[in-house]
């Protein structure tokens, strides 16, 4: 394969383990040593993989990065909400990480796990009773959102008969700065206007609350966005929270220990985006800008925490795909494959931009643009519109890279979908980490109508 071939290009987006090895006669890409032909032979398709050494790859990137950067404490967690499964709350755990549940869901993934208490996280803009009461009894932190969270925290200690020996989870505030990054509108979370977290003048007032009900307030957390490349709206929104930490300690008299200025760092989907800026620049961006803003405030360092999702996990990630049908229109060549919007939903909802290349003979010449499409009732369902492809015909093989986060999270059953298997792949070959669904789980939860 030429290096400078737009194949070539593609294969860069791929897990790290990735080659392309001779079979009969056939160039075949594999994953990890793992053939995609056998892989998908023996566990059918749509068929999602997670490289286990590109994830480790990412980790040591952002963990060394941290060493280099910033002299204070510091910490990670893994953003549930990018893939949780109990295997990969397991890797998580076993790297060190914190795990970021949203509500009692992703708790009960996490201890079906086996993570202990400190090792949970727990996120949500609107905790119902039901997942407060979960964090308070199994998670290590809560991130508070708003004041009526606060204050239903506060009832259930008061009412709480329980002789479990864990302590009261850590409290983190979720401030809403004022600050947004360059991304799609459906990922900001940072701006005045938006549904997460609370305003500084009104954190105030949770900071004091926590105090006068002796909380264990330790920390706090913003995050403006997702899947953005430029870190320069952190510096303004990390300077309005400094800002705020002096007038919590002059008021109050209270300092945080951590601050989480979240993740969002984005990865390349295509490779039109390459070369993409490497996550080092932002870390590097982020750890100065503290370090200076708290030497400019005399305060002490806090521990800074990052919680990367997709950054470790999105390239690790690959989905495969049969294709099904071949379709010609006036203008456009259609490649109907076995997957789409049930299981990739980022497409149809933020114009996500992928690529693909197929598994077999990937040198072969490009024959036109191609749309990719899938299986289901919806014309907004398309994976990917207008790639340069070589010939394909049913039963052939596509790969999508940068396929491991917010895919198989976001997966529903419309049309009685069924969700994909997901393997993990590593040195000792392939492990299937999630079963396919099976067409009577669509039917576990209902019940018949009244007689």
């Amino acid at each position: 394969m030429q290096p400078g071939s737009v194949y070539a290009q593609r294969l860069r987006l791929f897990p790290v383990t990735t080659t392309l090895q001779e079979v009969d006669g056939h160039s075949v890409l594999h994953i990890a040593g793992q053939s995609l032909v056998e892989l998908a032979r023996t566990f059918d398709t749509p068929l999602y993989l997670y490289d286990q050494t590109t994830l480790e790859t990412s980790l040591a990137e952002y963990r060394q990065t941290l060493v280099d950067s910033y002299p204070g404490p510091h910490g990670l967690t893994y953003a549930g909400k990018a893939f949780l499964c109990t295997g990969m709350a397991q890797w998580a755990y076993q790297h060190g990480l914190l795990v970021d549940c949203t509500g009692v869901g992703e708790i009960t993934i996490a201890l079906a796990a086996g993570l202990p208490s400190e090792s949970i996280l727990v996120h949500g803009v609107n905790k119902s009773r039901q997942d407060l009461q979960a964090a308070v009894e199994y998670a290590g932190t809560i991130v508070v959102d708003n004041l009526t969270e606060l204050e239903q925290l506060i009832t259930i200690v008061q009412r709480s008969t329980r002789l479990s020996p864990q302590p009261f989870p850590d409290l983190w505030l979720r401030l809403r700065p004022g600050f947004a990054v360059e991304t799609h509108a459906y990922t900001q979370t940072g701006q005045a206007d938006s549904k997460f977290g609370t305003s500084l003048d009104q954190a105030l007032q949770l900071a004091r609350m926590c105090k006068q009900q002796n909380l264990p307030l330790t920390g706090l957390h913003f995050h403006l966005g997702s899947q953005f490349q430029d870190p320069a709206p952190l510096q303004s929104a990390l300077e309005a929270v400094l800002d705020f930490v002096v007038r919590c300690h002059e008021e109050i008299g209270w300092l945080p220990t951590v601050i989480c200025p979240g993740g969002g760092w984005g990865v390349p989907y295509h490779e039109d985006q390459l070369p993409y800026p490497s996550p080092v620049s932002y870390i590097q961006f982020l750890a100065q800008s503290l370090e200076n803003g708290c030497r400019q405030r005399q305060i002490p360092l806090p521990r800074l925490h990052l919680e990367p999702g997709r950054g470790l996990v999105a390239q690790a990630g690959v989905a495969l795909y049969r294709v099904g049908t071949v379709k010609h229109s006036d203008s456009r060549c259609w490649i109907i494959v076995d997957g789409g919007m049930a299981d990739n939903l980022r497409p149809a909802l933020y114009g996500a931009r992928y690529t693909a290349l197929p598994v077999r003979d990937v040198e072969r010449e490009p024959c036109g643009p191609v749309w990719l499409g899938g299986p289901y009732c919806e014309s907004g369902d398309i994976l990917i519109e207008s790639l340069a492809m070589p010939e394909l015909f049913p039963g052939e093989l596509v790969a999508i890279p940068v396929s491991g986060a917010y895919h198989l999270s976001m997966a529903s059953n419309y049309n009685g979908a069924m969700r994909p298997a997901v393997l993990w792949l590593d040195a000792n070959g392939a492990h299937l980490i999630q079963e396919r669904e099976t067409p009577d789980r669509l039917v576990y939860r209902d019940r018949p109508l009244p007689t």
